[in-house]
């Protein structure tokens, strides 16, 4: 799947986000090390702490089906505003993904790219916790 296809899987998920207070559309699509892909959207609470994100939800789908191997991730907003996933996000991400994961944001006519790592250096791991 190439890049470009990964953010529109990321754009298609979004028109089933639950965003009745943000009102902030968010997509995700997470491509394993074997091709597949798991999408995830946004669904909000009025519990703000409740909410699901997008890169959440995606993870969830793909660790359910009982995958730990991923290649790359595509974040698109319905505001094609470049986001990235947030702290909470690049945690989450950073206990089934490696430093190296892709993570292609949506902005608009073109696509940012950075690493995990990048994203979220010296995350808190396993390790740590010993």
């Amino acid at each position: 799947m190439s890049p470009r296809e990964l953010i529109e899987a990321a754009r298609e998920i979004q028109t089933r986000a639950h965003v009745p207070y943000s009102n902030y559309r968010v997509g995700a699509a997470l491509e394993t090390e074997d091709g597949e892909v798991f999408v995830g959207c946004n669904i909000e609470n009025a519990n703000y702490s409740n909410s699901l994100h997008a890169e959440e939800v995606a993870v969830a789908e793909a660790v359910k089906e009982g995958h730990r191997e991923f290649s790359r991730l595509a974040v698109s907003s319905d505001r094609r505003d470049g986001v990235t996933p947030c702290g909470m996000c690049r945690q989450t991400l950073s206990e089934f993904c490696e430093p190296d994961l892709v993570v292609l944001c949506d902005e608009g006519e073109s696509i940012r790219k950075y690493t995990l790592g990048e994203l979220l250096p010296d995350t808190i791991t396993e390790e740590m916790l010993r």
